[in-house]
């Protein structure tokens, strides 16, 4: 039972960072109460994430790619014949490598209800039926992902 909670609490997490939903619309969709999604909230820090994510992958993949730059134009500074990572330097560059990578492949709930709302925002406009019925089975959707951790 408790990993269908941690899976509800993510999807109201990603609902309220990448969304403009009230705290009642979060708890309808995960299928919780709105005090419960006020207290995840409180004790989460939501309020201050969701005013940090002005930064983009792009831009934190950017600021990695500096940071290893700035390693490898230490390591090609020393002498020659010494311009080799030290075991520090190297596992720096390859959690860095890493972080890369994981940011670049992967998608995750956060992702996924992003894509949803832009696609809702922009079919909105155009056809509210079928924005309607696509916001009733994206919520289905979600209520069956959270349901599978059972």
């Amino acid at each position: 039972m408790a990993k269908i909670n941690i899976d509800k609490k993510d999807i109201a997490k990603s609902l309220f960072l990448n969304g403009a939903f009230t705290q009642e619309e979060i708890a309808a969709k995960v299928g919780t109460t709105r005090q419960t999604v006020s207290r995840w909230m409180k004790d989460g820090g939501w309020e201050e994430m969701k005013a940090s994510l002005t930064i983009t992958p792009d831009q934190i993949i950017s600021q990695i790619h500096r940071q290893i730059m700035e390693i490898n134009n230490r390591i090609g500074e020393r002498e020659p014949g010494r311009r080799f990572a030290t075991p520090q330097e190297a596992d720096a560059l390859a959690k860095l490598a890493g972080a890369v990578k994981k940011l670049e492949t992967d998608i995750g709930v956060p992702d996924c209800v992003s894509v949803a709302m832009r696609f809702l925002a922009w079919l909105r406009p155009l056809d509210t039926g079928a924005a309607r019925q696509f916001g009733n089975l994206f919520d289905a959707f979600i209520k069956d992902q959270a349901s599978k951790g059972k």
